[in-house]
């Protein structure tokens, strides 16, 4: 995506396949194979069936906010731009506190590394960390607009009130979930984690990459 040879890219976009895991209930992503070069048709053409919320992917405010915009009306000024981000490793099952944050400047992107879900085979259902809502609302105190986590969800997998999403909504925060982060140094990048123009849609899968400055 760049040509300067001193701009590294990380990928933080799991590899989406049948291996992939989604949350119990949710779709799988299969692939329908419509029309194929083997079979001796004149070209290959195939159908994506998965939830929006697959891999690493972005949570439309409709998601959780029965008043929120959906996936088409979200700004990209959000996903793209300089970011930052910090290593708190936090067991599963348990919440990032906002005593795990920097001092100093966080700016409007901010990464959060927990090394709890480490690999996006493993079942869902084996938990992975979380955010206190103090922790998301200490974020926007700080000025951050969106918050990207290595975990499948900002909430824990077995949380019956929603709390880190309806912290989110309360300060206008968006949400990337799902990144790959446990290789990456701590530090400012430039974000790229385009979402897809999904009219009505509560989310959408993003090619998530983080580059050097």
């Amino acid at each position: 995506m760049s040509s300067d040879p001193d701009r590294k890219l990380y990928d933080l976009t799991p590899t989406i396949d049948g291996g992939l895991q989604v949350f119990p209930g949710d779709t799988p992503p299969t692939r329908e194979v419509l029309l194929d070069l083997a079979r001796g048709d004149h070209l290959t053409l195939s159908s994506l069936h998965a939830t929006v919320h697959l891999g690493a992917h972005a949570d439309a405010p409709s998601h959780y906010d029965r008043d929120g915009g959906d996936m088409a009306s979200q700004s990209l000024d959000r996903y793209l731009g300089r970011c930052r981000l910090v290593r708190a490793e936090t067991p599963a099952g348990e919440r990032v506190a906002a005593d795990r944050l920097p001092e100093g400047e966080l700016g409007e992107r901010l990464l959060v590394a927990t090394n709890s879900y480490p690999d996006p085979r493993r079942s869902i259902g084996e938990g992975f960390a979380g955010l206190q809502p103090e922790f998301v609302t200490e974020c926007a105190r700080r000025g951050v607009r969106l918050i990207g986590v290595d975990m499948p969800s900002v909430d824990l997998v077995d949380a019956k009130h929603l709390t880190a999403h309806a912290a989110c909504r309360e300060h206008g925060i968006l949400i990337l979930e799902g990144l790959l982060l446990n290789e990456i140094p701590e530090g400012e990048y430039e974000l790229i984690a385009l979402p897809l123009k999904l009219a009505g849609f509560d989310g959408s899968p993003v090619r998530a990459v983080l580059r050097t400055l």
